[in-house]
């Protein structure tokens, strides 16, 4: 597994200026995790229930493991037809994606919406010390970009 962190550019900035928008000032804190021992059953369901399309997939440490999203489910459904074996039997583990960019909750959002554009991620997650504290995703981006409408974007 690799997990690869991007830290954003350290300039210091100037006073009032959007340099100092921080993915961690817009990020997602209460988050929807999976584990790696749970059916991708239950995790279809949730990404329907709660209308995301996808989410970590955290140890019982909190520890970032992997990455499940709508299209692994996908994948596995036409797995699941072609090999004719039940879903319920499928566990997160075997599916999830385990290499995985972080970013760093300091990094300036116009640098991640840039990561965002040089990267095919739809989320990326923020760890602190090891553990999963955050997760940014494209709409996160837009907010953020929509809450500084008006300020200079120099």
């Amino acid at each position: 597994m690799g997990i690869k962190s991007y830290i954003g550019q350290r300039m210091k900035p100037s006073k009032g200026s959007s340099e100092n928008i921080k993915v961690s000032d817009y990020m997602s804190t209460n988050l929807i995790t999976f584990r790696p021992e749970q059916s991708v059953m239950e995790v279809m369901d949730t990404l329907i229930k709660k209308k995301i399309s996808g989410g970590p997939v955290v140890n019982a440490k909190n520890e970032l493991v992997g990455i499940i999203s709508e299209g692994d489910c996908i994948r596995e459904i036409s797995n699941s037809r072609y090999y004719n074996q039940p879903l319920e039997n499928v566990k997160v583990e075997e599916h999830m994606v385990t290499e995985i960019e972080t970013i760093d909750g300091n990094m300036n959002v116009f640098d991640a919406a840039d990561k965002f554009l040089n990267s095919r991620r739809r989320r990326f997650p923020i760890l602190e010390n090891g553990k999963l504290v955050g997760l940014i995703s494209q709409k996160d981006i837009l907010k953020a970009a929509i809450q500084l409408k008006g300020h200079s974007w120099k």
